[in-house]
């Protein structure tokens, strides 16, 4: 990786480990406000699709900027593991544009955290994968795998929601809509994640097909 995307992958990483710090620490202070703890804190702000994932794009981010210096960073410098990152990211910009910004009305440093996470860090990360993320391992059937992420996260909403009563986003809402609604409402999300998935490896295979036809030419 050229030295530029270093130092924008370095920029990018401090700026989301700067907003998911803040906004944990906007967390607490919510359950602090209601009579609960830091801890309650902590869980409700681990419960957020949204929150996990842009601890990923910081990581991956965090990789790239510092290079391959142990098993950490070389997971989070490998191509697929940051497309599917990619995928995760940019489906939460979109979900969080077409079904949730609606719901509430954040206001200072919460409404500062809350376009960082849905509205920056997709376009930023995006930005990063297609300019520093070397594509050519990049294979259709990758995309399966890539869905371990989300459906993962679905069983972990199913199983905290049963244990708490209570459910990170209103389309996941067991109590409001019951098993059945739910999980066809996540199977909707799914195909959102695979959708976005082909676009991404369709972009990296025409990139690797330009970029090769420019080698070709130039040589």
């Amino acid at each position: 990786m050229s030295t530029r995307y270093r130092w924008f992958a370095a920029f990018a990483a401090a700026l989301g480990w700067f907003t998911l710090a803040l906004k944990l620490l906007l967390s607490i202070r919510m359950t602090q406000a209601m009579g609960q703890g830091a801890l309650a804190g902590v869980w409700l702000y681990l419960g957020f699709y949204t929150v996990l994932t842009n601890m990923l794009v910081a990581l991956a981010l965090t990789a790239g900027s510092t290079g391959p210096r142990g098993p950490i960073t070389r997971f989070f410098g490998r191509p697929g593991v940051n497309t599917a990152i990619a995928m995760s990211i940019a489906v939460v910009g979109v979900i969080y544009s077409l079904l949730l910004r609606h719901l509430w009305n954040p206001q200072g440093w919460q409404l500062f955290a809350d376009i960082m996470v849905h509205d920056a860090m997709p376009p930023i990360f995006l930005l990063y994968w297609w300019l520093a993320v070397p594509k050519w391992s990049l294979r259709w059937q990758h995309i399966v795998l890539w869905q371990a992420y989300p459906v993962g996260y679905f069983a972990y909403v199913l199983a905290r929601g049963a244990l708490i009563g209570r459910y990170p986003y209103p389309f996941l809402d067991v109590n409001t809509l019951g098993y059945a609604r739910v999980v066809g409402n996540a199977c909707l999300v799914l195909l959102a994640f695979v959708a976005v998935a082909l676009v991404l490896v369709a972009l990296a295979r025409w990139q690797v097909r330009r970029a090769t036809r420019e080698v070709v030419q130039a040589a």
